[in-house]
């Protein structure tokens, strides 16, 4: 018989796996249309009806989810994504985040439309300054997809009548007219949805901004939709150096053959690429999913980057880890994959407060003279502050002591 550790070994392998989305129900379109990233957009699943026929096996609750859709962040799902849904499981983790749930309509008294405090934080239409140097340029309101648990639920889609109107030249403008910015994060929505022409203008106009040291970009779409990552949208892009972007996977099975070989594309053109998850209840809050979707991520060449705390968004209550599950997820990562592969667990503050890192306690004590700290098995050190004091101590004094157990708040419940 196979011991645990042997078991979650066969299984980090096999969730690594690469594997082709598939046609599915499109096993009769035309291979130059499926390639095609405007034929995904047009065929998107968009109502309960299609929904319903393309998945017979909906729940009540999930029937009564696209009811509400229209209302609060509409329905959309793209025929690649859509072919990672497991038909015959209700929990399967990709279903769970595209497809709506009747717990969308169940508003908890702390959750928030806005829990990242970005409209407080907007000095013109589509623009958040909230940190020192960097701003949030928002181009868009609309995806490819549509993530349950999105943090600007109040505005992507329009469902819900926020009528989001960005004002490029503002946005451009207060850049501009603000030497401290020096570093400009694209999204929406997501900035892919547009346009070669359109996005390259606007990268050209940011570009020409002498204090704009680099751009990003954030997107959804070399996931949900890997067929924009066309040749011609990456030499466009490689022209905006240094110029980086953050993509958002959540579940291993999202990486397919397809996502991988449109990550390949955008890094051969010389971007860097990082992953930012949202940690969600029962799509990733398990370690050997976790570990997998890192570092298959790194097979991809997208670093690890951050691991979000669900925001307090209303209705994502069904989503929702607890944050001692992010913790001891972190746990399990550090020292037992390459540091590459961990990422920065984070809390963003709810009302606007910005990212929090959150982490396992790793610092037992410290004074002036030393640093008592514990490593990923467990085992506690002493570090010898010396820097102000003479040189007098031996190599054999950075000793081990004895193993304590790990503080009760790390230790698995």
């Amino acid at each position: 018989m196979s011991s645990p550790a042997a078991g979650q070994a066969d299984d980090l392998s096999t969730l690594k796996q690469f594997r082709s989305a598939g046609r599915g129900a499109w096993a009769h379109v035309a291979d130059a249309d499926w390639s095609d990233w405007r034929w995904q957009l047009k065929n998107r699943i968009t109502s309960l009806a299609q929904l319903e026929k393309a998945l017979p096996s909906l729940t009540v609750e999930e029937r009564a989810g696209c009811t509400l859709a229209g209302s609060k962040l509409a329905l959309a799902i793209t025929p690649h994504f859509f072919n990672l849904i497991d038909a015959g499981d209700s929990q399967c983790p990709i279903r769970r985040q595209v497809v709506p749930r009747m717990e969308e309509a169940l508003t908890k008294s702390w959750e928030l439309s806005d829990p990242c405090g970005e409209d407080a934080h907007s000095p013109v239409p589509g623009l958040v300054h909230r940190y020192p140097d960097r701003v949030l340029f928002l181009v868009t309101d609309r995806c490819a997809a549509y993530c349950r648990y999105c943090t600007r639920s109040r505005l992507v889609s329009n469902a819900s009548g926020y009528d989001f109107q960005p004002d490029y030249d503002a946005q451009i403008e207060y850049i501009a007219q603000h030497p401290e910015i020096r570093d400009v994060l694209l999204s929406g929505g997501d900035p892919l949805l547009l346009s070669d022409d359109k996005l390259g203008g606007l990268l050209a106009r940011l570009r020409d901004i002498p204090h704009v040291e680099f751009l990003r970009i954030g997107t959804r779409i070399p996931i949900f939709l890997p067929q924009r990552i066309t040749p011609e949208l990456c030499a466009m892009l490689k022209k905006f150096h240094p110029l980086f972007i953050s993509v958002h996977a959540n579940h291993p099975r999202e990486l397919t053959t397809e996502v991988r070989d449109a990550l390949g594309r955008l890094a051969d053109a010389g971007i860097p690429l990082g992953n930012q998850s949202v940690l969600l209840r029962h799509v990733n809050d398990e370690v050997t999913v976790m570990k997998a979707l890192v570092q298959k991520l790194l097979i991809c060449r997208v670093r690890p980057y951050y691991i979000y705390q669900c925001d307090p968004i209303a209705g994502s209550a069904h989503l929702r880890a607890s944050v001692r599950r992010g913790l001891e997820i972190m746990e399990s990562l550090r020292g037992h994959t390459t540091g590459y592969a961990v990422p920065q667990f984070v809390i963003d503050a709810p009302g606007g407060g910005g990212k929090v890192p959150v982490n396992p306690e790793y610092v037992l004590s410290r004074n002036a003279d030393r640093v008592v700290i514990r490593n990923f098995e467990g085992k506690v050190f002493e570090y010898i502050e010396g820097a102000s004091q003479p040189a007098r101590y031996k190599p054999s004094e950075f000793f081990e002591v004895p193993k304590a157990p790990a503080p009760a708040h790390v230790r698995r419940m």
